[in-house]
């Protein structure tokens, strides 16, 4: 597979034309923890400006934190499987077949750290639903089927430095000190940005964002 790499700016002008290319197709976004994948899909929708899109974030199907607790994997929460998989590729299955019907589906509030059930939708315009998250292309864990549902897939890449420095100020904006802000991205988030930067190259798009 010949692998693309293109500017943000180009990525937009190339969502604008799938909307026209299919009924129903589904694009995932990938990247790592702090590269900017909430801040470009909405950036994509404010451009775009059209009801036929949708975004759906993959951080609706946390598991709660009660249930990590229950298994001893609260402090690994991000973590391949501190996800409910199964149900994220039920979403999927739906997503693919959905005839035009509405869609609900959870997200996920980052104060508390909790998924809302039924919080977003996806309305029966929507023809492009971009799918946003960190492991979409991850191919263990349950998540092996996941790739299978993309019609296309974009892999964001940001200066690791830049993109380590923003996940430490979003750990801090949400209420952990400077100090374990800067923990958690060394022993959880960088783990995880590890197994995420090792499936850029199933992605068919890179896009270099700032």
């Amino acid at each position: 597979m010949v692998q693309k790499i293109i500017s943000k700016e180009d990525a937009l002008l190339r969502a604008e034309s799938l909307l026209g290319v299919s009924e129903n197709l589904l694009l995932g976004v990938v990247g790592k923890p702090g590269v900017g994948k909430s801040t470009f899909t909405q950036n994509m929708l404010n451009v775009l400006k059209s009801d036929r899109v949708a975004v759906v974030p993959m951080d609706g199907f946390h598991l709660s934190n009660e249930e990590l607790v229950k298994v001893g994997k609260r402090e690994h929460k991000g973590a391949p499987d501190t996800f409910d998989v199964q149900a994220f590729v039920e979403l999927l299955q739906l997503l693919k077949k959905r005839d035009g019907r509405e869609v609900i589906f959870p997200t996920f509030d980052r104060e508390s750290e909790t998924s809302i059930p039924g919080g977003g939708r996806i309305l029966p315009s929507a023809t492009l639903v971009v799918v946003e998250g960190n492991y979409l292309l991850h191919p263990d864990d349950g998540w092996e089927e996941v790739k299978s549902y993309f019609d296309e897939t974009w892999y964001l890449e940001l200066d690791e430095n830049v993109r380590r420095s923003r996940l430490v100020d979003r750990h801090i904006f949400f209420g952990k000190s400077p100090i374990e802000a800067a923990a958690w991205v060394e022993n959880s988030d960088d783990k995880n940005a590890l197994l995420i930067g090792a499936s850029r190259t199933l992605a068919g798009i890179v896009v270099v964002v700032d």
